[in-house]
């Protein structure tokens, strides 16, 4: 796949896995229900979910909300949806029937922001799945359909103040994706220039003024704050207000007790990690091994129990989109107790097997800067 491919494809899928609805009717009372059914969807109470999209879709039969709540829904009900065939049939069946509503809104009006918002969330959601499943030109497809829209939403955040996010994220990552990969540098001239403290800025925005993309924005925030600003401390702030308001959501159990225990908040995470033990998502047991070994290494000072939680973690498979980082955690937590043991050799060859995996800025500083 060429390079600009790529990069279409980079944009889209930042949006991954948890797009929510923008600006939805001004109805007060139906604006509530959506939110409603977004905190249940988000704390996994799918029967009460179930209940509430059904009635807004008989309320709003010609209206998207409805089915890109189902595609929500369903993405967090069966995640990691890619690897469910009939789940994700039924997800794409939603995403279009959500798309189709939405460009007939925009055929009355084309820069109406809950249609533009929708279909902006629907290709988006097409085009991580598609990346998910390694369907590479499916996905390009709908990055540069989603893109178009996305550049709507650049004017309209005065109009819905949940376009902060999805702005704010592109001002973010349309900097630092060619500051981390070089060799795209030269195809950014077909996108707009970005500005990354002004997308912090404006995704913190989100995280208040927000209407329904107020978790998304907390949960981009954590995840930016800990891959590339190595501001664990702040990235706390975000993911503990998800973990608490959503308990029973693993993808934000696990963005916290990661934050926790990278700002040294090792206290405070376990029993965030002890949650987690008690979820049971496929994708929580190698966090969780991971996470002990930390908790192990860290607070405790036990190499052995460490050791042997990271071993554990390690034979668990990862999950590209969702844990692929715990693998690197749970190898360099290795190259640092070789390293304790006077075994540089292999502290050397664990920290190579951390830098094939790792993306974080502090994990790639740490593994290099060993000697």
């Amino acid at each position: 796949m060429s390079i600009l491919k790529n990069t279409f494809l980079v944009l889209s899928c930042l949006f991954l896995p948890l797009l929510a609805p923008g600006q939805v009717l001004t109805d007060p009372t139906v604006q509530q229900t959506v939110l409603t059914t977004l905190d249940d969807i988000y704390n996994l109470e799918f029967s009460d979910a179930d209940t509430q999209i059904r009635q807004l879709q008989a309320q709003y039969p010609q209206h998207p909300i409805g089915p890109i709540l189902r595609a929500t829904q369903l993405e967090l009900q069966y995640l990691p949806l890619h690897e469910n065939k009939a789940a994700t049939a039924q997800f794409v069946q939603a995403v279009d029937q959500g798309l189709a509503l939405a460009k007939k809104m925009l055929e009355k009006k084309e820069d109406d922001p809950e249609a533009v918002f929708f279909a902006l969330t629907a290709h988006s959601y097409l085009a991580s799945l598609y990346n998910n499943k390694g369907e590479s030109l499916k996905a390009v497809g709908e990055s540069k359909k989603a893109y178009n829209y996305l550049r709507d939403g650049f004017v309209l955040m005065g109009k819905n103040p949940d376009f902060y996010f999805t702005t704010g994220l592109y001002n973010y990552y349309i900097e630092r994706y060619p500051m981390d990969h070089s060799i795209v540098k030269p195809f950014m001239l077909f996108f707009e220039d970005g500005d990354m403290p002004k997308g912090l800025k404006q995704m913190d925005t989100a995280t208040k003024k927000g209407l329904f993309m107020r978790p998304v924005a907390n949960y981009y925030l954590a995840h930016i704050l800990l891959k590339h600003e190595m501001d664990p401390v702040k990235a706390v702030v975000y993911a503990k207000y998800l973990a608490d308001k959503y308990p029973r959501n693993p993808l934000f159990g696990m963005t916290c007790a990661e934050a926790l225990l990278l700002a040294g908040r090792y206290a405070e995470a376990r029993p965030y990690v002890q949650r987690l033990k008690q979820m049971p998502n496929k994708l929580v047991p190698m966090a969780v091994h991971t996470f002990t070994g930390m908790l192990a290494e860290y607070a405790d000072k036990d190499d052995k129990e460490a050791a042997e939680a990271y071993q554990t973690a390690l034979r668990l498979p990862f999950n590209d989109p969702y844990t692929k980082e715990y693998h690197a955690f749970a190898y360099a937590g290795l190259a640092r107790i070789a390293a304790r043991a006077n075994d540089p050799n292999r502290a050397r060859i664990n920290y190579r097997k951390a830098l094939a995996v790792g993306q974080y800025k502090s994990l790639i500083r740490e593994a290099k800067g060993f000697k």
